[in-house]
């Protein structure tokens, strides 16, 4: 299926999105010929986006454009007058779009890596029109009787098993998503639709309003704690912004998170803390509770339509967990647990706070200052010793040095100004198969914070692997938001962001590793894709990377060895934390899709939930439901936060593999078998099939209990 923009309603796990079908406008229609979004990508490597002509003007006459051409394209299949066959109609379909495409992959980079006023504007403008567009092509009749027909008809067993399941695949999408429906619940089906997509966009909307609008700026004499790096990024940030002389700390996760864990000065840490879990909730323009409570209602009456009794029960039904009870029972499982460390891990800081006659209660915002005391108390490990180790640009080598002994793939980087860029921080590499010298395909890196990019991490791909219709190799990209340091300075980062920045390398390797031919076959099953993401995070603490990448960014001195011991000693630290804030935000997602949303106050509804679990008071929610972005600016997580629990279980699981196998986690055998059923088949074998091609067995627990130090429950 496509890929469209995040801020696009996502259904069936898939990013989807609609238009205006008729209404294209006499600009577009007059300058489609020279409109570089949606043109075909040329120059090097199979052609490559034109992210250097870029032109905001282009963008609203390329989606109508590009609409109309995919409306066409559609009701071509649907009126064949041919008998439907898995090739005029299932493969037909899989070239459906590509002009779309080609758009939708600029206006993901203006919508998450540099998104302005203007844009949000055409985004706002487009996001319904998008959505009815969608609606006329998953609710075509003419169109699903062909699909239906392929589905049940005699041919699919002739088929080969990846294509069995692309009919079933494209069977499901369909049916899933209103195609079986008639009359007014058709329509009212397709009214949802449209009014989700504007509520999603005007959600991100405002995360972002929040996110740039709210900077708390420091005096000289307020950095008491702050480790030198954080104060060089903090005064470049401040610059930008106009504040020269000052110190900026950014409304965002990778700036709040040192200051809180650093600075001495308490009243700043819950100013900033306030700050930061206030995004959406501050009852200003930007407030997102009613969107809350809007959406909810909208997703609940759809699935009504359908005949499902709640959204998680839609949502779950094609997931590996099946349906919400077990996604529950999994969470259910690990919080008792969880909570337990908390009170733990509360006691020693408490012991500390009292030891220095400090005279405080422990609150949220002292929670990441006094665990790092006791990281240092107990492990004796300081996490700025550690970040002097941890410099960004080597961290890119260590990925790449994993990657090739695993997956066989060398990265080189292209010549400068030979494949266009949307920044001038973005650097492309070409990866090759060291192994016979072929084209993979191209790994873009958008590594630093800027305004107008979206916070957090991720990964997106701008051509996915398929040789259904010739080969097409992989463009994708890896992007974070680290603070950039001054000029020619290096950027160090803490372990936890090397952590994710390998968890984001994961999605690449995933996509770089495709060898299916369709690109529906491309898509990923919710609880399931998480999984060889999470598992590359085991990578940065393997010898080789610590032994030839992590070395003092003065001396180039190798990380001592007491050093690594005391980071493997302090593997389990802040487990209590971690996974209570995650595990929270898990169950309020599943709990807000299996309520009745019938006049929430999505604020109470959080209190009260939160209560009713014993939510320790010195923690919050990792996403509180105002900027719950997984779940509200998109239904990509919809339903599906639990996803990374799931797939920590299957990557627990995975890596005891590693573990016990001769060569570690560079066994050359374990990983080819990775490699072979849990990345290169992406969607073409069912994932629960595909784990235990690996692992011989499915997972259980078990491991994930012992990976994150916790009892294991039956022993």
């Amino acid at each position: 299926m496509r890929r469209y923009p995040a801020t696009i309603l996502t259904l069936a796990g898939v990013l989807l999105a609609g238009a205006c079908g008729d209404q294209t406008s006499d600009t577009a229609m007059s300058t489609d010929t020279d409109n570089v979004l949606l043109a075909e990508w040329t120059g090097p490597y199979g052609g490559v986006p034109a992210f250097d002509k870029m032109d905001l003007a282009d963008l609203k006459p390329a989606l109508e454009k590009g609409m109309q051409l995919e409306l066409a394209e559609v009701d071509a299949i649907a009126t064949n007058p041919e008998p439907p066959t898995f090739e005029n109609t299932i493969v037909a379909l899989e070239g459906v779009g590509k002009d779309l495409d080609r758009v939708f992959t600029y206006d993901g980079i203006w919508s998450s890596n540099m998104s302005t006023p203007e844009f949000r504007a055409i985004d706002m403008e487009m996001a319904p029109r998008l959505a009815e567009h969608r609606s006329k092509i998953t609710q075509n009749s003419e169109l699903f009787d062909r699909i239906r027909a392929v589905y049940e008809s005699d041919e699919v067993e002739s088929l080969r098993p990846d294509q069995r399941r692309l009919v079933e695949l494209v069977y499901d999408r369909y049916a899933r998503n209103g195609a079986t429906l008639e009359g007014a619940a058709k329509d009212r089906y397709a009214a949802i639709n449209q009014r989700l997509a504007e509520l999603y966009t005007d959600f991100g909307n405002n995360l972002l309003a929040d996110e740039e609008g709210y900077v708390t700026y420091l005096s000289e004499d307020q950095l008491s704690g702050l480790p030198e790096g954080f104060v060089a990024a903090a005064a470049a940030a401040a610059a930008d912004r106009g504040h020269e002389g000052e110190y900026a700390v950014t409304n965002t996760r990778s700036s709040m998170d040192p200051f809180l864990t650093f600075s001495d000065e308490r009243d700043l840490r819950e100013r900033v803390w306030r700050t930061y879990y206030n995004r959406g909730d501050n009852g200003d323009e930007h407030d997102n509770n009613a969107i809350i409570a809007e959406i909810l209602a909208l997703r609940n009456e759809r699935v009504h339509l359908l005949g499902y009794e709640n959204y998680a029960a839609w949502r779950l039904e094609n997931k590996m967990a099946k349906e919400p009870a077990q996604a529950f029972e999994l969470m259910e499982q690990i919080w008792p647990a969880a909570l337990a460390r908390v009170e733990q891990e509360v006691a020693d800081m408490q012991a500390i706070a009292d030891a220095e006659g400090a005279g405080i209660t422990i609150e949220p915002w002292d929670y990441r200052y006094y665990a790092e005391k006791v990281r240092q108390a107990k492990y004796d490990l300081d996490s700025d010793e550690l970040k002097q180790y941890l410099q960004l640009d080597r961290l890119v080598d260590a990925m790449h040095f994993v990657a090739g002994e695993l997956f066989q793939f060398d990265f080189t980087p292209v010549p400068e100004g030979s494949v266009p860029v949307w920044h001038p921080d973005v650097k492309v590499w070409e990866v090759t198969n060291r192994n016979t010298g072929e084209h993979v395909g191209l790994w873009y890196l958008d590594p630093f914070a800027r305004p107008g990019k979206r916070s957090g991490a991720w990964a997106t791909t701008y051509r996915s692997h398929e040789t259904y219709d010739g080969l097409k190799t992989t463009l994708g990209s890896n992007n974070s938001n680290f603070i950039k340091g001054a000029p020619g300075e290096p950027v160090l980062i803490s372990w936890d962001d090397a952590t994710t920045l390998f968890h984001e390398f994961g999605h690449a390797l995933h996509y770089l590793s495709s060898d299916v031919a369709y690109p529906t076959l491309n898509s990923g099953v919710g609880d399931y894709t998480e999984l060889q993401s999470q598992l590359m995070e085991r990578w940065l603490a393997t010898d080789a990377v610590i032994d030839n990448y992590l070395v003092h960014v003065d001396t180039g001195e190798p990380i001592p060895e007491e050093l690594v011991a005391k980071i493997r000693k302090a593997a389990t630290f802040n487990q209590g934390f971690e996974t209570t804030e995650f595990l929270a935000s898990a169950l309020m997602d599943m709990k807000y899709h299996t309520m009745d949303p019938t006049g929430l106050d999505p604020d109470a509804y959080e209190r009260e939930a939160l209560a009713e679990l014993a939510m320790p008071d010195e923690i919050v929610m990792r996403h509180r439901s105002p900027q719950f972005a997984h779940v509200f600016s998109g239904e990509g997580y919809a339903a599906g936060y639990y996803n990374y629990l799931w797939a920590d279980v299957l990557v627990a699981d995975a890596a005891e593999a590693f573990a016990e196998a001769p060569g570690g986690f560079y066994d050359p055998e374990v990983a080819a078998k990775m490699v072979k059923y849990l990345y290169s088949v992406r969607n073409s074998v069912d994932p629960a099939i595909a784990y235990r091609e690996f692992r011989g067995r499915d997972a259980t627990v078990d491991a994930l209990m012992r990976d994150r130090g916790f009892p294991v429950p039956g022993n």
